[in-house]
C-alpha cells in the first residue's frame, strides 16, 4: 500500500516534469561524472592503500601475484601444514591464508580457544570453537605470530619461492597495518535513496572510504539508507521497493555514527521503516518496537500449545489431524539454537500428522525465530507410507542435531553438537495461553460462576491467559511456535542445572578482555538456546543473570504449573470452568470485610511502610482494592505456625503470574544464591517488613495497574542472625544447613517505636520508613530470610491498584 500510494501521488509530477529535466539532468549527470572520476580514483588508491602504506601493500600484492604463479593450492596446503595452520577449506580460504602466513609469518594460536586466526574483513578473527555452544568471538588487529623462517617441504622445488625465502633470511617478517576505519561498511553493499541531508557524493564517497560499495539499484543490497523526512513524504521508489523486497532501510545517521564509533551499528536502532512495511511482509519481532512486538505476540495465536498439539501452520488440524504415535513415541519435537556470535536465533518444528483415512503428513518448519516470512516450511503427505514418513523424520532430526532420535524421546539422552539445534522438551498437556480462558470467555465464566463474586474476580485473572501472556511478553518468550508454558520438569531441571553452573564459573571470569567476552557469549548462547526469546542478549554480571536467567526461570516454572492445574478447561463442555479451577488449587480463598479489624490492620501497614514507585518520571502510588484471607493445605496452617517461635508478618512481593503456583503448592526459596539483592541469601524464602520493597515485583505496568502483594507469616527460629552487607555463597549456604534466621538491614527501616503484636504474638514491624544506621548496605529495606517453607503461611492476599500520583489534570478548553 505504500508502494500504491506513494506511486499514484506522484506518477502525475513525475511524467509532466520528465521532459523539462532530461537536459538539465544530462548536464549535471556530466559535471557529476567530471568529480566522480578523481574522486573515484583517489578512493581506489585508498582502498588498495589501506592506512597510506602503499608501498608495503604493493609488494605484498606482487608477492600474492608471484606466489599465485608458482605455487598450486595443494603446494598453499602443503606449506600451511608444514608451519602448523590451518589448510581446510576451498581454494578462497587456502589461498589468502597462505599468502598472509608467508608473507607477515606464521600465526600463533587464538588464545581463547586454541582455534586458528584468520584475516577477515579488517581483522584477524578466530575461527575455532570456544565450546559445543559457542563459537570464539576473538579477534584482534595485531595477532601474535611465530618468530623463525617459513617452513617449506622438500618435494616443493620452486626456484621462486626458495630464492624468496633466501631473502627474507635474517629479516623480520613485516607488520600488516590494518586501518579498522577502511574496513568499517567491509562486505556490504549500500543503496542510497531520495532526497537527503547532503549530496549523494558526499554519502558514496564515505561509504566507499570505509570499506563499502554503494549500488544504485535495491537489488541484492544489503541495506537502504534514506532520509526519515522522505520517508515521511511518502518515500522514493528505492524507498518503496525496499519495503517490497523485505530490506532494511535506515537513516543516514547510521552511517556516521558507524564511522565515528569504528564499527556497525545495530541496524534496528536506525530503522525508519518498520512500521510501513506492506502488508504480507513484516519484520522480525526482535526488530520491532518492543511496544509493536508487545501487541503482535500478544494478539497472536499459539501455534504449538504442548506435546500432542498439531503447529497450526499445517492447516492439517482443520482436517481433523493428530500428533502421530507409535510404540509410546510421540512424533513431535521443537528445536532451537541461538549463537549471538554469528547472529544465529532459529527455531525448527517437526511433526508427523495422521488425518483421516489414515493419510500421514510430515510438518516441517525452521527459520529465524520471530520471522515467519523467512522460515523454510513444507507439509509432506506421505499416504499410508508409515514407515517412509518416520524414516524421514529420524532423518531429520539427526540433520538439525547430530543426534538419534530414539535415545533422546525414550530416555532423554542427548549430546549437544556444535552449531546444532537443541531439543525443546514439551510435555503432554496445554500451554496456559491457549489452555486458558481468553477475554472473550472470561465473561461468560463469571456470569456462570458459584463462587463469591469477590473471589470469582481473583479466579478469573488467576486463570485466564492475560496475566501469563504479559508476563512471558516482558521477557520477550511469549513465541507462538514455542510452547515455553508446557515444558517437561527435565527441561526446567536442565535450565536449574545450566543457571547454576553459570553462577559458580562468573565467579573466577575476568571483568573484562577475550576471555570475559566469549564466556558471556557462551553462557547466553546457551540459555537463549534452553529458553528462546525474540531479543537474545549477550548478558553480563550477576545482575543480568538475576534479572534475566534466575528470576526468568522461576517464572517460566510457575507458568507451566499454572499450565498443568488449568489444562484445557474453558475449551471444555463444564457449566462452571472457573470453579472447577478453583477446587484444582486446593485452597480457600475468602474476601476480608472492610469494617474488620484484620482489613483496617493492612491497610495501616501498607500506607505507612509504602513508598511510590517511579516509572520514568511518572510517580504511582498504591491503593488496596480488595483483600483475601487464604489457607491451603500447601502451607503451614495458622494453627501450627502460631505455635513457632519469632513470628512476623511479612510482605512479599510476586508477579500475578507466579501468584496461582504460591496457592497451589506453597512458596519455594529462591532458585540459587548470586550476589545481588533478591538472590544475596541463597535458596531462601525472602520478605520485607515494607510494603515498598513487596510492591517493586507486583507492579506490573502502565497500562496494567492492578497486581497483588503477599502477607504471610513467618517464623524466623530460635536464631536469627543481622547482615549488613552481601552475603558470600558460603555464608549463604551456612544459613541454609542451619535453618536460621536472617534479617538483612536496609538502609531504611520501620520505626520500631510504632511496632505492635497483631495476636497469638504474631509480630507486625508497622511504622513510617525512615533511615537506618546501615547507610551503604545493599538493600534499600530490610528484608528477611527463612529456609524452611514450614516456617512460612500466607495469610492475605492484598489487591492493589497503582495510580498515578503527579498527574497534571488538563482542563478542557471552551
Amino acid at each position: 500500500m505504500v508502494h500504491e500510494t506513494r506511486s499514484r501521488a506522484h506518477a502525475a509530477a513525475q511524467e509532466e516534469g520528465k521532459a523539462a529535466t532530461k537536459k538539465q539532468k544530462t548536464e549535471s549527470k556530466d559535471q557529476e561524472r567530471g568529480q566522480l572520476t578523481s574522486k573515484n580514483k583517489k578512493l581506489k588508491a585508498e582502498e588498495s592503500e589501506p592506512n597510506g602504506k602503499g608501498a608495503a601493500f604493493r609488494e605484498f600484492a606482487e608477492f600474492c601475484k608471484s606466489i599465485g604463479e608458482h605455487l598450486s593450492v595443494e603446494d598453499m596446503r602443503k606449506i600451511l601444514q608444514a608451519n602448523e595452520q590451518d589448510a581446510s577449506g576451498s581454494e578462497d580460504a587456502v589461498v589468502p591464508r597462505c599468502e598472509d602466513m608467508m608473507f607477515y609469518g606464521p600465526l600463533e594460536k587464538c588464545p581463547v580457544c586454541g582455534g586458528q586466526l584468520e584475516f577477515k574483513g579488517w581483522k584477524y578473527k578466530c575461527t575455532g570453537t570456544y565450546s559445543e555452544w559457542a563459537r570464539c568471538t576473538f579477534s584482534t588487529s595485531d595477532p601474535t605470530r611465530k618468530s623463525g623462517p617459513i617452513k617449506v617441504p622438500d618435494d616443493i622445488k620452486d626456484d621462486f619461492i626458495h630464492k624468496w625465502l633466501k631473502q627474507q633470511e635474517g629479516k623480520e617478517f613485516p607488520k600488516r597495518d590494518v586501518d579498522e576505519e577502511a574496513h568499517i561498511f567491509s562486505g556490504m553493499m549500500i543503496a542510497l535513496s531520495g532526497r537527503m541531508s547532503r549530496s549523494h557524493g558526499y554519502f558514496k564517497e564515505q561509504i566507499m572510504k570505509h570499506g563499502g560499495k554503494v549500488n544504485t539499484s535495491v537489488l541484492g543490497v544489503t541495506l537502504v539508507v534514506a532520509s526519515p523526512a522522505e520517508r515521511d513524504k511518502g518515500g522514493s521508489g528505492g524507498f518503496a521497493e525496499a519495503l517490497e523486497r523485505g530490506t532494511p532501510v535506515v537513516s543516514e545517521n547510521w552511517i556516521m555514527d558507524s564511522i565515528e564509533k569504528k564499527e556497525v551499528q545495530p541496524l534496528a536502532a536506525y530503522d525508519i521503516a518498520s512500521d510501513v512495511v506492506p502488508e504480507g511482509r513484516g519484520l522480525p519481532l526482535g526488530q520491532l518496537d518492543p511496544s509493536e512486538e508487545a501487541i503482535e505476540t500478544l494478539a497472536s495465536e499459539v501455534k504449538l500449545a504442548g506435546k500432542r498439539a498439531v503447529h497450526k501452520d499445517s492447516k492439517l488440524e482443520k482436517d481433523g489431524g493428530c500428533i502421530f504415535e507409535k510404540d509410546g513415541i510421540i512424533y513431535n519435537c521443537a528445536f532451537a539454537l541461538c549463537d549471538l556470535g554469528c547472529d544465529l536465533n532459529q527455531l525448527c518444528i517437526m511433526q508427523l500428522v495422521m488425518v483421516p483415512e489414515n493419510r500421514l503428513h510430515l510438518f516441517y518448519k525452521k527459520g529465524p525465530i520471530g520471522h515467519d516470512q523467512m522460515a523454510e516450511e513444507r507439509v509432506e503427505d506421505f499416504g499410508s507410507r508409515v514407515n517412509d514418513a518416520v524414516k524421514e523424520f529420524v532423518r531429520l532430526f539427526e540433520e538439525v542435531t547430530g543426534n538419534e532420535f530414539e535415545p533422546w524421546e525414550r530416555e532423554k539422552k542427548f549430546e549437544k553438537k556444535s552449531m546444532k539445534m537443541y531439543p525443546l522438551d514439551m510435555d503432554v498437556g496445554v500451554d496456559v495461553r491457549h489452555g486458558g480462558a481468553a477475554l472473550r470467555q472470561l465473561g461468560t465464566a463469571a456470569l456462570h460462576c458459584k463462587l463469591d463474586p469477590s473471589v470469582s474476580y481473583l479466579v478469573k485473572q488467576l486463570c485466564g491467559q492475560e496475566i501469563y501472556r504479559y508476563a512471558l511478553m516482558e521477557m520477550a518468550q511469549d513465541l507462538p511456535d514455542v510452547p515455553i508454558g508446557m515444558l517437561t520438569d527435565l527441561h526446567l531441571k536442565r535450565g536449574e542445572e545450566v543457571l547454576l553452573k553459570m553462577r559458580k564459573d562468573a565467579e573466577s571470569v575476568p571483568e573484562s578482555g577475550p576471555e570475559a567476552d566469549v564466556f558471556w557469549t557462551e553462557i547466553s548462547n546457551k540459555w537463549f538456546t534452553l529458553f528462546p526469546t525474540t531479543r537474545p542478549y549477550i548478558m553480563r554480571g550477576f545482575e543480568q543473570i538475576a534479572d534475566n536467567v534466575a528470576s526468568g526461570l522461576e517464572t517460566v516454572r510457575d507458568i507451566n504449573d499454572a499450565s498443568h492445574l488449568i489444562g484445557d478447561v474453558f475449551g471444555s463442555t463444564l457449566d462452571d470452568p472457573l470453579s472447577e479451577c478453583y477446587k484444582k488449587m486446593g485452597c480457600s480463598i475468602n474476601p476480608v470485610p472492610e469494617d474488620s479489624e484484620d482489613y483496617k490492620m493492612i491497610l495501616s501497614y501498607l500506607e505507612k511502610t509504602y513508598e511510590p514507585v517511579k516509572v520514568d518520571d511518572v510517580v504511582y502510588g498504591a491503593s488496596v482494592e480488595r483483600i483475601y484471607a487464604v489457607e491451603s493445605s500447601a502451607f503451614p496452617s495458622y494453627e501450627k505456625i502460631k505455635n513457632l517461635p519469632n513470628k512476623v508478618l511479612l510482605w512479599c512481593g510476586t508477579r500475578s503470574s507466579n501468584l496461582l503456583r504460591h496457592l497451589h503448592k506453597g512458596f519455594l526459596p529462591a532458585i540459587c544464591h548470586l550476589p545481588v539483592p533478591g538472590y544475596m541469601f541463597g535458596k531462601a524464602i525472602v520478605c520485607s517488613d515494607a510494603a515498598a520493597e513487596a510492591a517493586r515485583y507486583g507492579f506490573t505496568a502502565v497500562d496494567r495497574p492492578e497486581g497483588y502483594l503477599v502477607l504471610a507469616v513467618a517464623s524466623l527460629g530460635n536464631e536469627i542472625t543481622e547482615v549488613t552487607g552481601t552475603p558470600g555463597a558460603e555464608d549463604a549456604q551456612g544459613f541454609e544447613e542451619k535453618k536460621m534466621g536472617v534479617k538483612g538491614v536496609g538502609r531504611k527501616m520501620t520505626d520500631e517505636s510504632e511496632h505492635f503484636t497483631w495476636r497469638d504474638g504474631v509480630k507486625v514491624p508497622c511504622g513510617k520508613l525512615v533511615p537506618s544506621r546501615n547507610k551503604n548496605g545493599p538493600l534499600e529495606y530490610n528484608e528477611y530470610a527463612v529456609y524452611d517453607p514450614k516456617q512460612v503461611s500466607i495469610c492475605f492476599l492484598v489487591g492493589v491498584k497503582y495510580e498515578e500520583q503527579n498527574m497534571e489534570v488538563v482542563p478542557d478548553e471552551e
